[in-house]
């Protein structure tokens, strides 16, 4: 999914010197972004207060919207480097087209997962003929230094492993939980889990200490470490925690969302990961003049313009509040 921003502003990214060492319950609202056609996004991530949660760099949340009468999603081919897009559906189908030549149609609790590299481009949209509700999250991943130019490809992984215990089935999305590993391409250690559980369920789910971790609310009402959090809405917990306590008042789902505390400074400014303002700027020319990123072959549209930068210079930061 696409930065649609018309006036994209640039997060400065990255670095351990802001990251919160000791568990905390900080409480995270969305901002409101309208995407193509008719879905509404709430974007968590990056936040006026949290830029990143481990690798995971971008967190947008859609949903349940009813398009039964609607396009759903249209996002128009666009460009992106540096980063990895993870597609995660709770109701719905998204097909996804790209500069590889992809074209695979991702169905709920399926993963899509592009991993841009060094270039790619791609569109989503809701099939023609598309279920009644579409609902589910997009986020981004920042790929590390010695591997943000690899070749530019896309996995579909239709079966990922689950941990369960009484009242809570977790769907490992990348990396692992409890020993059952994700198939997902990961290129730092991080975690993403769908938590699904029943009304009354209270249960401890095992974490790495060195992880931060952060739980996005998707659906129901489940109170993390004691703290009630709403669908689209996010708690981050910070690091240091060897256990994640949850309770479910009504049948519910969250998104658990971790890794080790991003080492690298970056910029982040559309849809692009780089580390300075002559990357940057390279790409967006390269994105206006159809070189590098390739061509969407089979979509129904225009791709997208690049907004313009901004006039103040880039600066690979660390992580800012």
């Amino acid at each position: 999914m696409s930065n649609l921003d018309r006036q994209a502003v640039p997060s400065v990214c990255g670095g351990r010197g802001f990251v919160v060492a000791e568990p905390v319950r900080e409480l995270l609202s969305p901002r409101r972004v309208q995407l193509g056609g008719s879905t509404e996004v709430r974007r968590l991530l990056p936040n006026l207060g949290r830029r990143m949660i481990g690798a995971w760099a971008f967190v947008d949340h859609y949903g349940p919207d009813d398009i039964a009468d609607e396009p759903g999603m249209q996002v128009p081919p666009h460009p992106h480097m540096g980063l990895q897009t993870v597609s995660w559906l709770h109701d719905g189908e998204v097909l996804h087209r790209d500069s590889t030549g992809s074209l695979q149609t991702i169905r709920p609790r399926e993963l899509g997962l592009m991993t841009s590299g060094r270039a790619i481009s791609h569109s989503e949209e809701s099939p023609r003929k598309h279920a009644r509700l579409l609902h589910g999250a997009q986020l981004w991943v920042a790929l590390p230094d010695a591997h943000r130019h690899v070749e530019p490809h896309f996995e579909h992984h239709a079966e990922l492993p689950t941990v369960t215990a009484p009242g809570l089935t977790a769907t490992v999305i990348l990396g692992d939980i409890d020993g059952s590993a994700s198939p997902g391409t990961t290129y730092t250690p991080l975690v993403g889990a769908d938590l699904a559980l029943t009304a009354g369920t209270e249960t401890r789910l095992p974490l790495v200490p060195d992880f931060e971790y952060g739980v996005l609310s998707m659906s129901g009402e489940v109170h993390v470490d004691g703290v009630p959090v709403l669908p689209g809405s996010m708690l981050y917990l910070g690091c240091g925690r060897s256990e994640l306590p949850l309770r479910a008042t009504s049948d519910a789902a969250v998104m658990l969302l971790g890794g080790e505390p991003f080492e690298e400074e970056l910029i982040m400014w559309w849809n692009f990961v780089g580390r300075t303002q002559e990357e940057i700027e390279q790409a967006r020319e390269d994105w206006m003049s159809g070189t590098r990123f390739g061509e969407v072959k089979g979509y129904d549209g225009d791709p997208l313009d690049a907004p313009s930068l901004p006039a103040t210079p880039l600066k690979p930061r660390g992580r800012t509040r």
